[in-house]
């Protein structure tokens, strides 16, 4: 249901207060001015102390650049258009949406089940161009955030096309911290193969919002700092989370922009104030343009926004209550899964090595057993042939379901690698389907490292698909997918006409109907995300999907910085972290790679069957630890009591804190090589509370070092020492149990 309440004197300005969920919005409206989003603070939070003065600052809440109107003054900005200016508000709607309507623009947000998230609606008209613009904003129960996006119609007689449009525009943050400019820091991250989720803190003066007299110059800055990611890996180069943090960590605006392509948000500064601009893709930086007439709308990816009084781990701890509220009624089995690919067979399967391996990792307490890459290969030379992904004869001589009967004859769920969007150039299936179903552009079809990229627009690629995932799963018994994606296709594709980055678009959506599609007929089916490890790590995919390869690093010095900052951009409990120990490794060494992926989702891997019973003994461990705290993990919020920004150093932490300050909190500690023997761990939310630190992995038994834990009370500080530390990297996993 949705009620109309009623307009406010479009002649009048007045401020619409507005609470949903778990937070309060602020919102100017009416007179001779755009709409705009004043303030977002939790519900519980004291309210806005001088609206007015706020709006008098406020950035206009919606931008729109549209062809044949631009900006004033002219900038690479998406602030100051002309259409974004000109809007008037006309009215707004409040509602509560079951579960059954919360469907946004790119489907689901919670959509098996939970309860009903609110809804605002706020409406705008432009009159010169005859666009209505509608700002729907969602927000679920108990959760300190908000879920955005912007809807485009255009009036009888108009149309227009629109180069960018924002899915949320604000500079709330300066006035809910009661701050300016030169008291606020950006926090966002750096993302590339093997060296995932690079997290820095750059106060905004040093950032790219450079100081300058606006009075004097008659307008604001044209200076913005600007965050761009291209085409289809969304997390390839940049991530699409971040947050704006007061300077003395009080207050905080959190984000996420929640699509599987292209997009780019940006800070800038007004005359007066600041703001915030999230937007899904682009003209100027990715291609993308549409046409908006009547009848053919359109709709902005969704972003969230997220606030917090506090600071970095404060605004990622609301960003993951907003990401558990968009998976609710997801499935929420959290199974230990052994992949054969990482530091082991590395794509190269067969009957003879998989079946002693499906022994060793049900010994070792797996559920589930993935087949990686390689299982359709006759030859070693499968990279451009891919796209029919019927198994190999010369790799299973007994046939593949041989290898599938052994993994369910030991109580385990068979999984098998997939890269479901890409037919190689030499596969049979690139001469089978129409020119249409796959990306083109200026009359060819896009080749990216020896692959066509399938349309998934286009009903001949998405029966394919479907055919290739139903077989398996009718076949096989399949239960778990990998789903792999390897190459970007550039900017998009012109078919029709369209500009390229719409065409990329219009995939992007189709992709994400599919996987809906696919979850409805299998809904007991696990899918992990991978795209070369964690280069479409977003909330489009992840809010369908259950696991997220949070990188392909194959060192194991190298991981825990990346695991240990995995928890500001995916859920704890769908971070799968590599474990992939080896028969080499010392006691130590194993319990730092196993160590790597207890307080996420254990993403098991290595020569487990050459292992002695005593190294086997240390795998199971780990995992049973892990089982134990799935539930802890699946509740958590992420805390890094080193930080999360900068360089790492030879020590890592990340903790997981309790939504229930009398719960645990749980620390991961790795000391790299060349670390100093003691540290001290600050853990703020404890100072005062009366803590007995315990080890729970590895534990004694198997020869590892004991640890010394003092927990000091009135400092909150947990003090380690690692008696006789020599050059080895060693990890531990310890409970802080509140006595």
């Amino acid at each position: 249901m949705r009620d109309r309440t009623a307009p406010h004197d479009p002649a009048a300005r007045s401020h619409l207060t507005w609470t949903g969920g778990g937070v309060r919005l602020v919102l100017g409206i009416g007179g001779d001015r755009p709409a705009a989003l004043l303030s977002l603070r939790p519900a519980g939070a004291p309210p806005l102390a001088d609206p007015a003065a706020a709006d008098e600052a406020a950035a206009p809440l919606a931008e729109l650049q549209v062809l044949g109107h631009g900006r004033f003054p002219g900038s690479h900005r998406y602030a100051d258009t002309t259409v974004g200016a000109a809007l008037r508000y006309t009215g707004h709607t409040e509602a509560t949406v079951s579960p059954a309507d919360q469907e946004g623009p790119q489907g689901p947000a919670g959509a098996e089940g939970g309860r009903g998230w609110a809804e605002l609606r706020v409406e705008q008209a432009e009159e010169r161009t005859g666009l209505r613009v509608t700002t729907v904003f969602r927000a679920a129960e108990g959760v300190p955030a908000v879920r955005t996006w912007t809807e485009v119609h255009a009036a009888e007689g108009h149309q227009a096309r629109l180069q960018a449009v924002t899915s949320a525009v604000t500079g709330a943050f300066l006035a809910d911290s009661g701050r300016q400019v030169d008291g606020v820091d950006a926090v966002f991250g750096d993302s590339d193969w093997v060296a995932e989720s690079r997290w820095r803190r750059v106060p905004l003066r040093e950032a790219g919002l450079a100081e300058m007299d606006p009075d004097v110059h008659h307008h604001a800055s044209r200076g913005r700092l600007a965050v761009t990611s291209r085409s289809s890996w969304s997390t390839g180069e940049r991530l699409p989370t971040g947050a704006l943090v007061a300077a003395d960590d009080s207050w905080a605006l959190a984000w996420q922009i929640e699509h599987n392509g292209a997009w780019h948000w940006e800070v800038g500064e007004r005359r007066v104030g600041a703001y915030l601009a999230l937007l899904g893709p682009t003209d100027a930086e990715h291609q993308w343009s549409t046409v908006v007439a009547p009848g053919r709308p359109f709709t902005s990816v969704p972003v969230s926004l997220a606030v917090a009084a506090g600071g970095v781990d404060e605004a990622f701890g609301a960003l993951t209550r907003q990401r558990r509220a968009l998976r609710a009624g997801r499935a929420r089995a959290l199974p230990v899964v052994f992949n054969d690919y990482m530091n082991t067979l590395m794509g190269n399967p067969t009957t003879e090595k998989l079946l002693p391996l499906i022994d060793a990792a049900a010994e070792a307490g797996a559920d589930y057993f993935c087949i990686d890459a390689g299982w359709y290969d006759e030859d070693g030379k499968w990279w451009d042939s891919v796209g029919e992904w019927l198994p190999s004869r010369t790799r299973f001589p007994g046939g593949l379901g041989e290898v599938i009967d052994r993994i369910t004859a030991r109580g385990m769920t068979p999984g098998i690698w997939l890269e479901p969007e890409v037919v190689g150039v030499r596969s049979p299936v690139a001469g089978r389907l129409p020119e249409e179903a796959f990306f083109r552009r200026h009359g060819s079809r896009v080749v990216e490292h020896g692959r066509y990229h399938l349309d998934l627009r286009h009903p001949a690629a998405r029966a394919h698909v479907d055919e290739v995932v139903d077989r398996l799963i009718a076949e096989f018994g399949i239960g778990f997918f990998k789903f792999d994606y390897n190459i970007m296709p550039g900017p998009g594709t012109d078919l029709g006409g369209l500009a390229p980055g719409e065409g990329l678009l219009g995939h992007n959506r189709a992709h994400l109907a599919w996987l809906d599609a696919l979850l409805r007929r299998h809904p007991d089916l696990l899918i992990e995300n991978c795209a070369s490890g964690a280069m479409r790590m977003d909330y489009a995919m992840l809010s369908r999907l259950h696991l997220q390869s949070t990188s392909d690093q194959q060192n194991p010095l190298l991981y825990p910085p990346i695991a240990a900052a995995a928890p500001a951009s995916v859920l704890p409990e769908q971070a799968g972290n590599w474990a992939y120990t080896q028969p080499e490794m010392t006691v130590e060494g194993s319990a730092f790679t196993l160590a790597t992926g207890i307080l996420g989702r254990l993403y098991l891997s290595g020569y487990l069957n050459r292992m002695t019973p005593g190294q086997l003994a240390l795998v199971r461990e780990a995992v049973a630890v892990h089982k134990a705290l799935r539930p802890e993990i699946a509740a958590g919020l992420p805390c890094w009591p080193l930080g999360l920004t900068g360089t790492p150093g030879p020590w890592v932490a990340m903790g997981l804190t309790p939504q229930d300050p009398a719960g645990d909190s749980l620390l991961t500690l790795w000391r790299r090589p060349g670390a100093a023997p003691e540290i001290e761990v600050p853990m703020p939310h404890l100072r005062g509370a009366d803590v007995e630190p315990e080890v729970l992995f590895p534990g004694p038994g198997h020869g590892a070092a004991e640890w010394s834990l003092t927990w000091r009370p009135e400092s909150g500080v947990l003090r380690l020492a690692v008696p006789g530390a020599g050059p080895e990297a060693t990890a531990r996993v310890v409970r802080l149990r509140r006595r």
